[in-house]
């Protein structure tokens, strides 16, 4: 199942370069999780208008997770840059996620090899 992915843009151009890079890294990022990502939303500012130095790049992202959802963010001055390092953190922060879900549920219920977290 493939995750779908909006991304969107506050006063940066998201071009198809962005749009695929995106796509790829937090693709790859979320792939492992399967149908435990509900959606991925993308956003990308800048932060020149925030006090955060002409040029820089914000990328945010948002995962909802059943029951829960994740936020990782960063800036950086070149986009592809911030999409990279941003999706290496959701992978981690979303595994991180997973594991306190398990952590919270019924050890009975966490040694069954089909439990799954509730959605």
């Amino acid at each position: 199942m493939k995750v779908q992915i909006l991304v969107r843009g506050r006063n940066v151009e998201v071009t198809k370069d962005l749009r695929a890079h995106v796509e790829g890294r937090v693709g790859t990022a979320l792939g492992r999780f399967g149908d435990r990502v509900g959606g991925v939303v993308v956003r990308f500012s800048d932060t020149a208008g925030l006090g955060g130095g002409a040029g820089q790049a914000h990328c945010e992202i948002q995962v909802s997770l059943r029951p829960r959802s994740v936020r990782v963010e960063g800036t950086d001055g070149d986009l592809f840059s911030v999409v990279d390092q941003v999706s290496t953190r959701l992978s981690r922060s979303v595994a991180r996620a997973i594991e306190r879900e398990q952590e919270l549920a019924p050890p009975a219920v966490r040694s069954s090899p089909t439990w799954r977290p509730e959605r």
